[in-house]
Protein backbone atom coordinates (compact mmCIF):
# COMPACT_ATOMS: atom_id res chain seq x y z
CA UNK A 1 0.00 0.00 0.00
CA UNK A 2 2.43 2.03 1.36
CA UNK A 3 4.70 1.18 -2.07
CA UNK A 4 1.28 1.83 -4.49
CA UNK A 5 0.67 5.78 -2.64
CA UNK A 6 4.89 6.18 -3.31
CA UNK A 7 4.26 5.70 -6.75
CA UNK A 8 1.15 7.73 -7.36
CA UNK A 9 2.59 10.94 -5.26
CA UNK A 10 5.76 10.48 -7.39
CA UNK A 11 4.02 10.20 -10.47
CA UNK A 12 1.68 13.41 -9.69
CA UNK A 13 4.82 15.01 -8.95
CA UNK A 14 6.42 14.15 -11.92
CA UNK A 15 3.55 15.52 -13.91
CA UNK A 16 2.73 18.65 -12.28
CA UNK A 17 6.67 19.53 -12.73
CA UNK A 18 6.53 18.61 -16.90
CA UNK A 19 3.23 20.62 -16.84
CA UNK A 20 4.87 23.92 -15.44
CA UNK A 21 8.28 23.67 -17.18
CA UNK A 22 5.96 22.85 -20.90
CA UNK A 23 3.63 26.58 -19.59
CA UNK A 24 6.94 28.19 -18.49
CA UNK A 25 8.44 27.71 -21.69
CA UNK A 26 5.86 28.16 -23.67
CA UNK A 27 5.48 31.44 -21.94
CA UNK A 28 8.95 32.31 -22.62
CA UNK A 29 8.44 31.76 -26.09
CA UNK A 30 5.12 33.75 -26.36
CA UNK A 31 6.78 36.57 -24.22
CA UNK A 32 9.71 37.07 -27.00
CA UNK A 33 7.60 36.72 -29.98
CA UNK A 34 5.51 39.54 -28.58
CA UNK A 35 7.91 42.09 -28.47
CA UNK A 36 8.86 40.99 -31.54
CA UNK A 37 5.37 41.38 -33.07
CA UNK A 38 4.83 44.61 -31.37
CA UNK A 39 7.50 46.20 -32.67
CA UNK A 40 6.37 45.09 -36.15
CA UNK A 41 3.03 46.32 -35.39
CA UNK A 42 4.16 49.64 -34.17
CA UNK A 43 6.71 49.82 -37.03
CA UNK A 44 4.17 49.27 -39.80
CA UNK A 45 1.10 51.31 -38.47
CA UNK A 46 3.62 54.18 -38.11
CA UNK A 47 5.22 53.52 -41.85
CA UNK A 48 8.40 51.72 -41.34
CA UNK A 49 9.91 48.47 -40.91
CA UNK A 50 10.42 47.93 -37.18
CA UNK A 51 13.56 45.25 -36.02
CA UNK A 52 15.36 44.21 -39.34
CA UNK A 53 18.98 43.26 -38.45
CA UNK A 54 18.59 40.30 -36.49
CA UNK A 55 17.75 37.43 -37.90
CA UNK A 56 14.85 37.38 -40.96
CA UNK A 57 12.56 40.06 -40.16
CA UNK A 58 14.35 41.25 -37.03
CA UNK A 59 12.67 37.61 -35.62
CA UNK A 60 16.01 37.00 -33.34
CA UNK A 61 16.12 40.60 -32.24
CA UNK A 62 13.91 39.88 -29.17
CA UNK A 63 16.80 37.22 -28.19
CA UNK A 64 19.34 39.15 -28.45
CA UNK A 65 17.96 41.99 -25.80
CA UNK A 66 17.41 39.27 -23.37
CA UNK A 67 21.06 38.08 -24.08
CA UNK A 68 21.69 41.52 -23.37
CA UNK A 69 19.65 41.56 -20.24
CA UNK A 70 20.54 38.85 -18.59
CA UNK A 71 24.75 40.14 -18.73
CA UNK A 72 23.53 43.70 -17.29
CA UNK A 73 24.53 44.19 -13.84
CA UNK A 74 21.39 43.94 -11.21
CA UNK A 75 21.70 47.31 -9.23
CA UNK A 76 20.17 47.43 -6.25
CA UNK A 77 19.60 51.05 -4.98
CA UNK A 78 20.57 51.93 -1.25
CA UNK A 79 17.45 53.44 0.60
CA UNK A 80 15.15 50.68 -0.95
CA UNK A 81 13.54 47.65 1.48
CA UNK A 82 15.51 44.77 -0.26
CA UNK A 83 13.77 42.11 0.32
CA UNK A 84 10.51 43.44 -1.10
CA UNK A 85 12.08 45.05 -3.80
CA UNK A 86 14.23 41.75 -4.82
CA UNK A 87 10.89 39.70 -3.78
CA UNK A 88 8.43 41.56 -6.00
CA UNK A 89 9.59 40.84 -9.70
CA UNK A 90 9.70 37.31 -8.77
CA UNK A 91 5.92 37.42 -7.64
CA UNK A 92 4.53 39.58 -10.47
CA UNK A 93 3.82 36.13 -13.07
CA UNK A 94 3.06 33.27 -10.29
CA UNK A 95 -0.81 34.34 -10.87
CA UNK A 96 -0.35 34.48 -14.30
CA UNK A 97 0.93 31.34 -14.21
CA UNK A 98 -1.58 29.82 -12.07
CA UNK A 99 -4.49 31.40 -14.28
CA UNK A 100 -2.48 29.40 -17.50
CA UNK A 101 -2.44 26.23 -16.12
CA UNK A 102 -6.45 26.65 -15.32
CA UNK A 103 -7.55 27.41 -19.19
CA UNK A 104 -8.91 24.62 -21.07
CA UNK A 105 -6.71 24.42 -24.47
CA UNK A 106 -9.05 21.49 -25.90
CA UNK A 107 -11.99 19.21 -25.05
CA UNK A 108 -9.33 17.13 -23.09
CA UNK A 109 -9.26 18.52 -19.33
CA UNK A 110 -6.82 21.36 -18.56
CA UNK A 111 -3.54 21.32 -16.46
CA UNK A 112 -5.67 21.97 -13.29
CA UNK A 113 -8.90 21.67 -14.07
CA UNK A 114 -11.55 23.42 -11.25
CA UNK A 115 -15.57 23.37 -11.38
CA UNK A 116 -15.74 27.40 -10.44
CA UNK A 117 -12.62 27.76 -12.29
CA UNK A 118 -13.55 31.00 -13.99
CA UNK A 119 -14.24 32.82 -10.57
CA UNK A 120 -10.75 31.25 -9.47
CA UNK A 121 -9.10 32.57 -12.87
CA UNK A 122 -10.87 36.29 -12.60
CA UNK A 123 -9.46 36.43 -8.78
CA UNK A 124 -5.92 35.40 -9.17
CA UNK A 125 -5.21 37.81 -12.41
CA UNK A 126 -5.78 40.57 -10.39
CA UNK A 127 -3.11 39.39 -7.57
CA UNK A 128 -0.30 40.73 -9.89
CA UNK A 129 -1.31 44.39 -8.90
CA UNK A 130 0.49 43.27 -5.24
CA UNK A 131 3.38 42.71 -6.48
CA UNK A 132 3.27 46.05 -9.02
CA UNK A 133 1.98 47.73 -5.53
CA UNK A 134 5.15 46.05 -3.76
CA UNK A 135 7.72 47.10 -6.23
CA UNK A 136 6.92 50.64 -6.25
CA UNK A 137 6.61 51.07 -3.06
CA UNK A 138 9.94 48.99 -2.07
CA UNK A 139 11.67 51.59 -4.29
CA UNK A 140 11.70 54.36 -2.32
CA UNK A 141 10.95 56.67 -5.35
CA UNK A 142 7.97 58.92 -5.58
CA UNK A 143 7.33 58.00 -9.44
CA UNK A 144 7.68 54.28 -8.33
CA UNK A 145 4.88 55.08 -5.43
CA UNK A 146 2.78 56.85 -7.39
CA UNK A 147 2.63 54.01 -9.90
CA UNK A 148 1.90 51.27 -8.16
CA UNK A 149 -0.73 53.26 -6.38
CA UNK A 150 -2.15 54.01 -9.55
CA UNK A 151 -1.86 50.54 -10.62
CA UNK A 152 -3.78 49.56 -7.73
CA UNK A 153 -6.71 51.66 -8.11
CA UNK A 154 -6.94 51.07 -11.59
CA UNK A 155 -6.97 47.50 -11.27
CA UNK A 156 -10.73 47.81 -8.39
CA UNK A 157 -12.16 50.12 -11.05
CA UNK A 158 -11.59 47.64 -14.03
CA UNK A 159 -11.50 44.32 -12.35
CA UNK A 160 -15.49 44.98 -11.75
CA UNK A 161 -16.83 45.53 -14.92
CA UNK A 162 -14.84 42.57 -16.01
CA UNK A 163 -16.48 40.30 -13.24
CA UNK A 164 -19.84 41.51 -14.38
CA UNK A 165 -19.56 40.57 -18.08
CA UNK A 166 -17.97 37.15 -17.40
CA UNK A 167 -20.80 36.68 -14.90
CA UNK A 168 -23.43 37.62 -17.88
CA UNK A 169 -21.61 34.54 -20.11
CA UNK A 170 -22.17 32.45 -16.69
CA UNK A 171 -26.30 33.73 -16.56
CA UNK A 172 -26.17 32.04 -20.85
CA UNK A 173 -24.06 28.87 -20.38
CA UNK A 174 -25.68 28.15 -16.06
CA UNK A 175 -22.02 26.95 -15.36
CA UNK A 176 -18.71 28.70 -14.04
CA UNK A 177 -16.95 25.76 -15.88
CA UNK A 178 -14.98 26.72 -18.62
CA UNK A 179 -15.06 23.97 -20.40
CA UNK A 180 -19.00 23.79 -19.86
CA UNK A 181 -19.26 27.57 -21.32
CA UNK A 182 -17.58 26.31 -24.70
CA UNK A 183 -19.73 23.47 -24.66
CA UNK A 184 -22.91 25.85 -24.50
CA UNK A 185 -21.36 27.73 -27.21
CA UNK A 186 -21.18 24.99 -29.33
CA UNK A 187 -24.59 23.86 -29.21
CA UNK A 188 -25.52 27.43 -30.34
CA UNK A 189 -23.65 30.21 -31.55
CA UNK A 190 -20.35 32.27 -29.84
CA UNK A 191 -21.31 34.59 -26.97
CA UNK A 192 -19.85 37.60 -29.11
CA UNK A 193 -22.74 37.18 -31.16
CA UNK A 194 -25.30 37.15 -28.13
CA UNK A 195 -23.67 39.05 -25.51
CA UNK A 196 -21.66 42.04 -27.88
CA UNK A 197 -21.63 44.45 -24.83
CA UNK A 198 -20.25 41.79 -21.96
CA UNK A 199 -17.56 41.36 -24.76
CA UNK A 200 -16.75 44.49 -25.26
CA UNK A 201 -16.62 45.28 -21.82
CA UNK A 202 -14.16 42.42 -20.73
CA UNK A 203 -11.94 43.53 -23.48
CA UNK A 204 -11.69 47.21 -22.05
CA UNK A 205 -11.28 46.15 -18.91
CA UNK A 206 -8.26 43.65 -19.40
CA UNK A 207 -6.54 46.44 -21.41
CA UNK A 208 -6.48 48.27 -18.37
CA UNK A 209 -5.83 45.45 -15.49
CA UNK A 210 -2.83 44.97 -18.27
CA UNK A 211 -1.88 48.43 -18.15
CA UNK A 212 -2.00 48.63 -21.88
CA UNK A 213 -2.37 52.22 -23.74
CA UNK A 214 -3.92 53.94 -23.53
CA UNK A 215 -4.95 52.94 -19.90
CA UNK A 216 -1.07 52.62 -19.40
CA UNK A 217 -1.46 55.25 -16.40
CA UNK A 218 0.93 53.19 -14.17
CA UNK A 219 4.44 53.32 -16.03
CA UNK A 220 3.49 56.64 -18.16
CA UNK A 221 7.16 57.95 -19.01
CA UNK A 222 6.09 61.70 -20.16
CA UNK A 223 5.01 61.80 -15.83
CA UNK A 224 6.98 59.08 -13.86
CA UNK A 225 9.84 58.56 -16.39
CA UNK A 226 9.33 54.47 -15.83
CA UNK A 227 6.65 53.91 -13.27
CA UNK A 228 6.91 50.98 -10.57
CA UNK A 229 9.66 49.78 -12.56
CA UNK A 230 11.74 52.92 -12.30
CA UNK A 231 14.36 51.74 -10.12
CA UNK A 232 14.68 47.98 -11.39
CA UNK A 233 17.65 46.97 -14.28
CA UNK A 234 18.35 43.64 -15.70
CA UNK A 235 16.84 40.59 -15.61
CA UNK A 236 14.52 41.87 -12.74
CA UNK A 237 13.38 44.61 -15.40
CA UNK A 238 12.60 41.79 -18.10
CA UNK A 239 10.21 39.71 -15.42
CA UNK A 240 7.87 43.11 -15.13
CA UNK A 241 7.59 42.75 -19.38
CA UNK A 242 7.61 38.72 -19.39
CA UNK A 243 4.38 38.96 -16.74
CA UNK A 244 2.58 41.82 -18.96
CA UNK A 245 3.29 39.84 -22.14
CA UNK A 246 2.28 36.61 -20.54
CA UNK A 247 -1.22 38.02 -18.63
CA UNK A 248 -1.72 39.54 -22.21
CA UNK A 249 -1.99 36.43 -23.72
CA UNK A 250 -3.19 34.90 -20.87
CA UNK A 251 -6.31 37.20 -20.84
CA UNK A 252 -6.80 36.96 -23.96
CA UNK A 253 -7.33 33.06 -24.17
CA UNK A 254 -9.60 33.50 -21.28
CA UNK A 255 -11.77 36.30 -23.83
CA UNK A 256 -11.64 33.64 -26.30
CA UNK A 257 -12.91 31.11 -24.23
CA UNK A 258 -16.08 33.25 -23.24
CA UNK A 259 -17.05 34.85 -26.28
CA UNK A 260 -15.29 33.42 -29.44
CA UNK A 261 -15.66 29.75 -28.98
CA UNK A 262 -12.52 28.77 -27.32
CA UNK A 263 -10.89 25.80 -29.55
CA UNK A 264 -14.16 25.05 -31.19
CA UNK A 265 -13.29 25.78 -35.04
CA UNK A 266 -12.99 23.32 -38.61
CA UNK A 267 -9.90 21.49 -39.32
CA UNK A 268 -7.29 22.93 -36.95
CA UNK A 269 -6.96 21.49 -33.83
CA UNK A 270 -8.62 22.81 -30.58
CA UNK A 271 -5.46 24.21 -29.34
CA UNK A 272 -4.68 25.93 -32.18
CA UNK A 273 -7.84 27.69 -32.56
CA UNK A 274 -7.25 28.70 -29.19
CA UNK A 275 -4.15 30.77 -29.84
CA UNK A 276 -5.40 32.20 -32.97
CA UNK A 277 -8.40 33.76 -31.45
CA UNK A 278 -5.68 34.65 -28.18
CA UNK A 279 -3.21 36.24 -30.47
CA UNK A 280 -6.20 38.11 -32.43
CA UNK A 281 -7.32 39.62 -29.48
CA UNK A 282 -3.67 40.85 -28.32
CA UNK A 283 -3.15 41.90 -31.54
CA UNK A 284 -5.92 44.57 -31.26
CA UNK A 285 -4.22 45.47 -27.72
CA UNK A 286 -1.44 46.60 -29.86
CA UNK A 287 -2.97 48.29 -32.09
CA UNK A 288 -5.11 50.25 -29.64
CA UNK A 289 -1.56 51.50 -28.58
CA UNK A 290 -0.81 53.20 -31.59
CA UNK A 291 -4.55 54.58 -32.16
CA UNK A 292 -5.90 55.95 -28.92
CA UNK A 293 -4.04 58.69 -26.87
CA UNK A 294 -3.18 57.94 -22.69
CA UNK A 295 -6.20 58.77 -20.56
CA UNK A 296 -5.34 61.33 -18.06
CA UNK A 297 -5.72 59.77 -14.34
CA UNK A 298 -9.04 61.50 -13.85
CA UNK A 299 -10.71 60.45 -17.22
CA UNK A 300 -9.35 56.63 -16.52
CA UNK A 301 -11.44 56.08 -13.22
CA UNK A 302 -14.19 58.11 -14.37
CA UNK A 303 -14.30 55.77 -17.84
CA UNK A 304 -14.71 52.77 -14.77
CA UNK A 305 -16.97 54.32 -12.47
CA UNK A 306 -19.47 56.17 -13.90
CA UNK A 307 -19.77 54.83 -17.65
CA UNK A 308 -18.51 50.66 -17.95
CA UNK A 309 -19.92 49.74 -14.24
CA UNK A 310 -23.25 51.27 -15.27
CA UNK A 311 -23.57 49.51 -18.61
CA UNK A 312 -21.85 46.52 -16.74
CA UNK A 313 -25.10 46.51 -14.14
CA UNK A 314 -27.32 47.27 -16.76
CA UNK A 315 -26.45 44.61 -19.26
CA UNK A 316 -26.10 42.00 -16.31
CA UNK A 317 -30.12 42.71 -15.32
CA UNK A 318 -31.39 42.06 -18.96
CA UNK A 319 -29.51 39.14 -18.94
CA UNK A 320 -30.93 37.96 -15.88
CA UNK A 321 -34.17 38.86 -17.50
CA UNK A 322 -34.04 37.41 -21.01
CA UNK A 323 -32.51 34.36 -19.93
CA UNK A 324 -35.26 32.63 -18.20
CA UNK A 325 -37.60 33.35 -21.70
CA UNK A 326 -34.94 31.97 -23.67
CA UNK A 327 -34.48 28.79 -21.87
Amino acid sequence: MQAWLAGYITWTLATLLLGTVVIMGYLTFNTLFLIWLERKVSGHIQRRYGPMEVGPHGALQTVADMLKLLGKQLLTPVAVDRFVYVLAPLLIFLPTLCVASLIPVSGAEAFAQMPYGLIVIIALSGFTVIAIFMAGWSSNNKYAVLGGMRSVSQVIAYEIPILLAALSVVMLAGSMNLREIVAAQARGVPYLLVQPVAALLYFIGITAETNRAPFDIPEAESELVGGFHTEYSGMRFALFFFAEYTNMLVLGALGATLFLGGWLGPWLPGPAWLLLKAYALVFVMMWMRWTFPRLRFDQLMTLAWKLLIPVALVNLVVTALLVPRAG
